[in-house]
């Protein structure tokens, strides 16, 4: 039987390009302005390539901001309008999500409302998952529009090994990786001298060479790219995304999965370019996001309790990357990266931004230390999960909440 797979690509919108970022909007890597075109009409004409069309589309509206989203909507619904990617394309919005809390609280679920939410990186990527749910899909297929394919067999990859078996293993969940602008798999930034502590973008292409660059094709994995993975539905409706981590929350649900007991495995031949528009953030509050992600992963994997069912998960298992940055020298690294990078601030002249790099070592003593046991917090995060998965199975809702997404945008 042929398995059927749904592809969700989320797009992030924010203000007009004049007002910009307000107190209180959602914060992303480079959302889109409403003003601009961005990237998402390329990412979708980029589908007429594939040589198998035999999937449903669903572009996800993400709205920075709350007094948006009704325009976001209608800008998502208007690119999709003018592209013609050869297969059905559906959008899913805050509109849709309003009309499915609004059939929960009939159903007096009110308190799965907050399972599913459009608001931060693992909240949208739940309702990647999600809405195949809904639609019985057999796989997810998860893409960002910063995205172009190039590979015309990238399908038909994409299906040959999700719902099988490998060395006694269920393959429940397939990761890809990203082509730089190059066509390379190794990330490029250039050498810095705090780089010598946060030593990030060198054990990320030792990781990829150990993984991408050797066979087998298929192989367990110790990262994964949040816009080129593909996940079985025997994965996603039983393990989400933790919407506490603030970001990197494709490497999270890895580690998530882990500890339910699901392998994730690397295809060396799924790939697929990644076009992002350039990084404004300045590189202290990088530096600031990756530390917050890095401590409550190390908490989440520290604070591991014997639970029937589970799997212990340990730092090595994610060597060199991220392992490195999941153990007890990590504020090491932070003091001693942040000081050189606050040196290097002040000798640009730039006191201010060297104070920020400077209160990073601060933060990862105090605020970015979880006030919770995450990994208890994911227990119970994944027990409701799954029961919201179970009753949204059930043909008489699954078939309300499917005639939602289907359709068109309000």
């Amino acid at each position: 039987m042929n398995m059927k797979i749904t592809m969700v690509i989320p797009s992030y919108w924010a203000r007009e390009s004049k007002t910009g970022w307000k107190e209180g909007d959602g914060i992303y890597d480079h959302p889109t302005p409403l003003d601009e075109e961005g990237t998402l009409h390329r990412a979708i004409q980029s589908i007429k390539v594939l040589a198998d069309k035999e999937f449903q589309l669903v572009i996800i509206a993400v709205s920075s901001a709350v007094d948006i989203e009704s325009k976001v909507e209608e800008k998502v619904a208007s690119i999709i309008k003018s592209s013609n990617p050869g297969v059905e394309v559906l959008l899913f919005g805050a509109s849709h999500l309003r009309q499915i809390h609004e059939l929960l609280v009939s159903e007096s679920k009110n308190e799965d409302t907050d399972l599913l939410q459009l608001r931060g990186y693992s909240n949208v990527r739940n309702l990647c998952m999600f809405v195949p749910h809904i639609l019985g899909s057999d796989a997810a297929v998860l893409i960002d529009d910063d995205e172009v394919f190039e590979d015309p067999e990238f399908m038909t990859k994409a299906r040959e090994f999700i719902g099988r078996d490998s060395e006694g293993k269920a393959i429940n969940a397939v990761a890809g990786y990203y082509l730089q602008p190059d066509g390379d798999y190794h990330v490029k930034k250039p050498s810095r001298p705090w780089m010598k502590y946060w030593d990030q973008y060198d054990r990320m292409n030792e990781a990829f060479d150990n993984v991408i660059g050797t066979e087998p094709r298929l192989k367990d994995t110790p990262f994964v790219f949040g816009g080129n993975m593909v996940v079985h539905r025997n994965l996603f409706t039983v393990v989400p995304f933790d919407p506490d981590v603030p970001r990197g929350e494709d490497i999270d649900f890895l580690i998530n999965a882990k500890m339910f007991g699901y392998s994730f495995f690397l295809d060396n031949q799924l790939s697929i370019k990644h076009l992002p528009p350039p990084k404004t953030h300045p590189i202290w509050r990088s530096l600031r996001e990756d530390l917050y992600r890095f401590i409550y992963e190390r908490a989440k994997i520290d604070s591991q309790k014997e639970v029937t069912g589970m799997t212990r998960v340990y730092p090595d298992e994610f060597d060199s990357y991220p392992g490195c940055f999941l153990k007890p020298d990590l504020e090491s690294k932070i003091e001693n990266a942040s000081k050189l990078l606050s040196e290097e601030y002040l000798a640009q002249g730039d006191s201010e931004a060297s104070e920020e790099a400077l209160k990073n070592i601060t933060l990862a003593r105090t605020d970015a230390v979880p006030k919770f046991n995450p990994f208890q917090k994911l227990c119970a995060l994944q027990r409701r999960w799954q029961v919201m998965m179970s009753f949204t199975a059930q043909e008489r809702i699954r078939s309300r909440i499917s005639d939602i997404i289907s359709k068109e945008a309000k």
